[in-house]
């Protein structure tokens, strides 16, 4: 799973979500799981906690998160958030 992998399952996960995933370091994939960035914008986030934006997205990212994704750093908005920005 890379990047573009983790970005398509938060947007599929996530009604009406935009996610721009990166790796934020350089790493061995032969002596090191993979760690990501995810900024996720959605409506749905709207009324709900940080704690809870983010089971949102380790939802969506499912099984992944416990074989292929060894750390998501996750920073969400709604859009009138991210607008704000």
């Amino acid at each position: 799973m890379d990047a573009t992998d983790v970005a398509e399952a938060i947007e599929a996960g996530i009604e009406d979500a935009s996610a721009e995933v990166t790796n934020p370091r350089v790493h061995d994939d032969e002596t090191e799981d993979a760690h990501y960035a995810a900024v996720v914008v959605s409506p749905a986030f709207a009324g709900e906690s940080i704690v809870d934006r983010h089971q949102m997205v380790y939802d969506a990212v499912g099984d992944a998160m416990t074989t292929e994704v060894h750390a998501l750093e996750i920073t969400t908005y709604t859009p009138e958030e991210y607008d704000e920005g």
